[in-house]
């Protein structure tokens, strides 16, 4: 494409400048960048209209990507150059969601010669993916980003610096001090207990004597916001257990996802065990599926025989009755 499909772009504004466009013609131009997204014009021309559209990239097309951009715009049509130019002016788009259809101005005149098509942009919101009011890109995105990354490290050095810390947690092999309400607010256990007069109350400790140190620094840097992957991957049974025990819903869940993404032999009973306990039932149709569709139970005699001693029996049942029916499927 050349030079006559840019379009010049400031923060809200656009232009591209069309030279004349012959009769049952289509034009497109390049990608331009206002706010989140890439935006695309094109231009057609009949012989009875002059149609122009605006439409941004497809937002679905990578995962993380942003929602289709609710815009408010005003559209102009710059026809011929000052003195005589006219100006063809769209009555506006107001909170108009673009999703593949974009916007479509059909102008009943045919437009000859050169002339601009303007975009200028009054908004651009983002839906909110709790259910919320749409907010505005300009008004609160970069501020909420900026304001969340702050809050997150000023969580973390309270509990690194040990900044105004009032509860001692008691690990299986040490302690480390944090904040009650900090603790309350992510977990309704917690939150009953700081709050009723029992002993972690009055002694201002909390006794977590099943969780190593490590694992307890791990539980807490996921509380403050401040959790590395590799220290997740590391502690995630020890996490799963404090989650179940403290009723956090959402790191049990991140748990449960990530111990579905790498079951292997070495791995898969204890596995099966462990969603069996804590209720896991995508974890458990998981090491099932691994053992039975994959035929690894064959594979694993000696892993297989302690299972057989040791599990509990309605579970070494349901594995049972999975091989069972492999087989009679056969």
């Amino acid at each position: 494409m050349t030079d006559g499909a840019r379009v010049e772009a400031a923060p809200r504004l656009a232009q591209w400048r069309v030279d004349a466009l012959p009769c049952y013609t289509y034009r497109k131009s390049l990608p331009f960048r206002i706010g989140l997204w890439n935006w695309y014009l094109s231009v057609e021309r009949n012989n009875k209209q002059t149609c122009v559209k605006l439409f941004a990239e497809n937002s679905n097309s990578t995962k993380n990507g942003p929602s289709a951009p609710i815009a408010s715009f005003v559209t102009k049509l710059l026809i011929s150059l000052p003195p005589n130019q006219q100006t063809i002016v769209h009555p506006g788009i107001f909170d108009k969601q673009l999703k593949h259809d974009g916007f479509v101005w059909a102008i009943d005149s045919t437009v000859t010669g050169r002339f601009v098509i303007e975009i200028e942009f009054l908004d651009l919101k983002v839906t909110d993916p709790s259910g919320g009011e749409p907010a505005s890109i300009w008004a609160s995105h970069q501020i909420k980003h900026s304001s969340d990354n702050i809050a997150l490290s000023a969580l973390s050095r309270m509990l690194h610096e040990d900044i105004l810390t009032d509860i001692t947690i008691n690990a299986a092999d040490g302690s480390v001090r944090a904040h009650r309400a900090i603790l309350a607010s992510r977990s309704p256990v917690f939150r009953s207990m700081f709050s009723h007069d029992l002993r972690e109350k009055e002694l201002s400790t909390v006794d977590i004597s099943d969780m190593s140190l490590e694992a307890c620094h791990a539980f807490l840097h996921y509380i403050y916001g401040d959790l590395r992957s590799e220290e997740f991957l590391a502690n995630r049974l020890a996490l799963l257990r404090a989650a179940d025990k403290y009723d956090m819903a959402d790191l049990k869940e991140a748990c449960h996802e990530s111990l579905l993404e790498d079951i292997d032999t070495g791995n898969v009973l204890e596995r099966l065990q462990t969603a069996h306990l804590y209720r896991l039932p995508r974890l458990k149709g998981g090491c099932l599926r691994f053992l039975v569709d994959f035929r690894k139970v064959y594979e694993m005699h000696d892993d297989i025989n302690v299972f057989l001693q040791t599990a509990e029996r309605d579970l070494v049942a349901e594995v049972f009755h999975g091989v069972l029916a492999a087989w009679n499927g056969r």
